[in-house]
């Protein structure tokens, strides 16, 4: 073959996986925010800033996973009895979210209950989401080409941290999110927790950054070996840079332009995280050659991708053109 389709599709899972991240980021974050957008009214505009595209969002999600299965077999094989149990707490409490979308507009009666679902399930996916990667971070232990850690491997300080990290984040990305698509109180109220909240995921994004070099000796030789490390200090560059966009941004009322930035946190951070991966499709033992299926199946599949993909982005921009600007508060999702 004149190209390499196991790379090539290390970069479509890698797009795939970042572009959820942004997109269904934002989403989940209104709903970890959701007990702090004031009354429900207020909830009520929150919730109808996504309605339109939150559930498009998440086939970033399912197309991630599902080109995982179909063109890395073998890292699919490993990476999910590895995480079994973050994986299905994330699915569960993405259910009982997007249930609640459906369902608190029907009831008067049981609408905290839904708002509930709303949060804990918003949250518990991004905890999960976080931990997930932390585990695969720190590594994941693999013997004859199968999982060869226990039931609770995932389960240590750095993912945990790595978990908590991602619900302040994500509630950042919905913070700045409401802040640009909405007016009046909400939409100050959400300005002033977007402040608090950049400066809270700049730390953990900073303190995450320091301990994963400690994770795995290759980390630290990709980061910290001359003249190599020349290039990758530029991700902390961009991370200056976008902090002083997005807290200018907030300062000057410039509504879209923190909420770019924000994105561009989650942007910089994914770039540093394929540098620490690179070629390790699971690390730190499986190469991203010696997880792909064989060639011809990673052609087949191209093929499809190729239709598919455009259609999906051409579909996704459409939602959110359609659906640009102010939300009313007096139209929503019925």
């Amino acid at each position: 073959m004149p190209f390499d389709l196991a790379f090539i599709w290390a970069g479509l899972i890698a797009f795939a996986v970042l572009t959820y991240v942004i997109l269904d980021g934002f989403d989940l974050g209104i709903g970890i925010l959701f007990p702090f957008a004031g009354d429900d009214g207020d909830r009520d505009v929150a919730m109808n800033s996504v309605a339109p595209v939150w559930d498009g969002n998440e086939t970033w999600l399912i197309l991630g996973g599902g080109g995982l299965f179909a063109v890395f077999p073998l890292a699919y094989a490993v990476v999910l009895p590895a995480l079994y149990m973050p994986i299905t707490l994330m699915l569960l409490a993405l259910i009982f979210r997007g249930v609640s979308f459906e369902y608190r507009w029907r009831t008067e009666r049981w609408r905290k209950v839904w708002d509930a679902a709303f949060f804990g399930g918003s949250t518990v996916a991004a905890l999960c989401q976080g931990i997930a990667l932390g585990a695969l971070v720190q590594g994941i232990e693999v013997e004859n080409r199968a999982y060869a850690g226990g039931w609770f491997d995932w389960l240590t300080p750095f993912s945990v941290l790595t978990g908590v990290a991602l619900v302040v984040g994500y509630a950042l990305l919905g913070a700045a999110w409401l802040n640009y698509k909405t007016t009046g109180m909400l939409q100050e109220r959400m300005r002033a927790h977007a402040g608090r909240l950049g400066a809270a995921t700049l730390v953990l994004i900073g303190v995450v950054s320091l301990m994963t070099p400690l994770q795995e000796p290759a980390y630290f030789q990709r980061w910290f070996n001359l003249p190599a490390s020349l290039w990758t200090m530029a991700v902390p560059a961009v991370m200056l840079a976008l902090a002083w966009a997005f807290f200018t941004g907030l300062k000057a009322r410039r509504d879209l332009q923190p909420f770019l930035a924000a994105l561009g946190f989650f942007v910089a951070c994914f770039v540093g995280i394929g540098i620490s991966f690179y070629p390790m499709m699971v690390p730190p033992a499986l190469t991203i050659w010696q997880a792909a299926a064989p060639e011809k199946s990673l052609a087949f599949a191209l093929y499809g991708a190729a239709v598919l993909l455009p259609v999906i982005l051409a579909y996704t921009a459409y939602a959110y053109w359609v659906f640009r600007g102010k939300v009313d508060p007096h139209e929503g999702y019925h």
